[in-house]
């Protein structure tokens, strides 16, 4: 994890306070520093813990939990992040009660065995994970490459750069194989072909009583709100979904019940 340092250790970034955390752990877990490395890429590392909202992280779980892979273990290491925020008083709030985690319907089938796992994502989604894959990939023999260096010292009892040259190692084998299950399971939507109709892939321009503001519906596992990309399974979304221009709607979150009207739907 990029070392960075921290300017207020009371009132940290996102970033600082999960590096905080790391260094917390007794054992260093690879698997639990790239769950929260994803969740404070979606959230935004350089924003406040204080600032982040009840409404931010019940709508990440439920992103999470659509996009399916690994989505019980993530939530759990974050979960007990936003614990700590809360014990170091990062935060008045306590956001762990906020991330519920249970297994979503299609996991629960996917489970019994009761049909095969879908995940659906737009065709630029598609596109990014192959380039991620085969930029990973090419990763490898870098990082191989950095292990022996280091390893090259002789004293490892307290050889550092060996530590984190495995470290990055892992963390990049296991985003390989979490990005080839997810193309394995992948199935690539052209809904947002229709143009006139709000679904997978299409840009929305939506307005409420603060202005206009520009999504792109995509799937769960695609969602950045703070680059205007909703989940089709986030409250806004699903809201949306199948709806026209001109079409109005209303959407409940933790912070109340917000009127938007659809101005236009293009693909």
């Amino acid at each position: 994890m990029e070392k960075i340092g921290l300017v207020n250790a009371t009132a940290p970034t996102l970033m600082d306070a999960v590096e905080l955390y790391v260094k917390s752990l007794r054992a260093k877990d690879s698997n639990t520093q790239q769950h929260l490395v994803g969740f404070v890429r979606e959230m935004g590392g350089s924003r406040l813990v204080s600032k982040i909202q009840p409404s931010d992280i019940g709508e990440y779980g439920e992103r999470t939990l659509a996009s399916g892979a690994q989505a019980v273990e993530r939530l759990q290491s974050v979960r007990k992040f936003l614990s700590y925020a809360n014990r170091k008083k990062f935060t008045d709030q306590n956001l762990a009660q906020h991330l519920r985690i249970r297994k979503s319907k299609r996991s629960a089938r996917n489970a019994t065995g009761d049909g095969p796992r879908t995940v659906e994502v737009t065709r630029e989604g598609h596109r990014a994970l192959v380039e991620e894959l085969e930029q990973r990939k090419a990763e490898r023999g870098l990082l191989a490459a950095e292990i022996k260096r280091a390893a090259a010292d002789k004293d490892v009892r307290e050889n550092a750069p060996l530590e984190a040259a495995r470290e990055r190692h892992g963390l990049n084998e296991s985003k390989i194989r979490d990005i080839e299950a997810l193309l394995k399971d992948a199935r690539v939507s052209d809904s947002g072909q229709d143009g006139g109709t709000v679904a997978m892939g299409v840009r929305v321009v939506m307005k409420d009583a603060k202005g206009e503001k520009t999504y792109t519906v995509v799937s769960a596992m695609e969602a950045s709100p703070a680059e205007g990309k909703i989940s089709d399974v986030s409250p806004l979304g699903k809201a949306i979904m199948g709806k026209t221009s001109g079409q109005s709607v209303e959407v409940k979150t933790p912070r109340g019940t917000t009127r938007y009207r659809i101005v236009k739907v293009s693909s």
